[in-house]
C-alpha cells in the first residue's frame, strides 16, 4: 500500500474517531502540551485528565509553577505515579522560565535540552503543540507500523534508529497532515490495534495489512520485562510515605512516617530512596518535608 494510501487512511479514520481529549481541543497552549505529555508517561489518560485540569488552572503557564518550591509540584501530582516526573516538571519550568522568557521552545533540539525531556516527548511537542512535521513514535504506534507494514505479531524493544526513520516513511509532506497522521496512528494503537485485543474489523487498515494477510503470524519478539507487582513493594512504601507528606503543610517525624509502612526495612528503604531522588528532604533529626 503506498505511503500516501496509507496515511489518508489513517486520517479519514482519525478525524471521524479521535476521542475529545483537552490537549487535541483549538487553542491548547504548548505549555499544556508539555503538561500533558509529562504526565501521560506510563499513566492512563483517564487518571490524567482531572489532573491536567488542575495543574493548567493552577499553574497556567511556566512562571507560575517556577515560583513555587518543587515539593508544590509533589504535591500536586498526587495519584500520578513515578512522581520523580514532578520534580522534572518543575525544573523543566523554571528552564523554560529563566533560558527561554517563559515560552515553550518549538524545535527538537532546544526542547531536548531542557529537563526530563527525551526524544519522544520533545518531538511530540513539536508535533502537537506547533504542528511541526517530525515522526513520533510511542508504543502504540510502533506496534501499528509492526503490523501493518512489517507483518509482526508486535514491536521489538524500542529503538530509534530503526522506528523514527520507518514513521518517517510513512509521513504526508504537508505539516498539518503529518501532525494528524501521528495523532491518528497513536490513536489506532490505542483503540483499535490493541495489544492483546486487536479489533481488526474495525481498523482502516485491515484490508492492507501486512500480519492480517499473513494469518495473523506468531513471532517472537523482544518483550519488556513485566514489572513486580505493586502490592507489597517498595513503591508501594514510597507512595505511602509521600501520601504522608502531600497531607501535610509542615514536616513529618520519621515516627509518623512509618506507621504508613508496617515494614520497617521497606520503609527504611523507601526513605533512602526518597532522599537520593530528592522527592523529600530532612530538615532535622528524622524529621523529614517535602522539598
Amino acid at each position: 500500500m503506498p505511503a500516501t494510501a496509507f496515511a489518508a487512511a489513517v486520517v479519514d479514520w482519525f478525524a471521524l474517531h479521535a476521542r475529545d481529549l483537552p490537549w487535541r481541543r483549538p487553542g491548547f497552549p504548548p505549555w499544556g502540551t508539555l503538561v500533558s505529555e509529562f504526565m501521560l508517561q506510563q499513566t492512563p489518560v483517564v487518571r490524567v485528565i482531572p489532573r491536567l485540569d488542575e495543574w493548567l488552572t493552577r499553574w497556567p503557564e511556566p512562571a507560575a509553577l517556577a515560583a513555587e518550591a518543587p515539593g508544590e509540584a509533589v504535591r500536586a501530582w498526587q495519584s500520578l505515579g513515578y512522581p520523580r516526573r514532578a520534580l522534572r516538571l518543575h525544573a523543566c519550568a523554571v528552564a523554560i522560565t529563566t533560558e527561554h522568557g517563559g515560552v515553550v521552545p518549538r524545535d527538537v533540539p532546544t526542547l531536548l535540552g531542557l529537563p526530563g525531556i527525551g526524544d519522544y516527548t520533545a518531538r511530540a511537542i513539536a508535533v502537537f503543540a506547533y504542528g511541526d512535521r517530525h515522526p513520533v513514535v510511542d508504543t502504540n504506534i510502533r506496534r501499528v507500523v509492526a503490523r501493518a507494514v512489517e507483518g509482526l505479531p508486535d514491536a521489538a524493544a524500542p529503538n530509534a534508529k530503526r522506528d523514527l526513520p520507518a514513521m518517517t516513511a510513512l509521513l504526508p509532506a504537508d505539516d498539518g497532515e503529518a501532525a494528524r497522521f501521528n495523532a491518528g496512528m497513536m490513536e489506532l494503537g490505542a483503540l483499535i490495534c490493541t495489544a492483546r485485543s486487536p479489533k481488526c474489523e474495525l481498523c482502516p487498515l485491515a484490508a492492507q495489512c501486512a500480519w492480517r494477510a499473513a494469518g495473523y503470524p506468531e513471532t517472537e519478539v523482544a518483550r519488556r520485562p513485566v514489572q513486580k507487582a505493586y502490592e507489597g513493594s517498595d513503591r508501594q512504601a514510597r507512595g505511602a510515605v509521600l501520601r504522608v507528606l502531600r497531607a501535610t503543610a509542615h514536616p513529618v517525624p520519621g515516627s509518623r512516617l512509618g506507621e504508613a509502612v508496617t515494614d520497617p526495612a521497606r520503609y527504611g528503604r523507601a526513605v533512602a530512596g526518597l532522599l537520593a531522588d530528592g522527592l523529600i528532604v530532612a530538615v532535622g533529626d528524622d524529621v523529614f518535608a517535602l522539598p
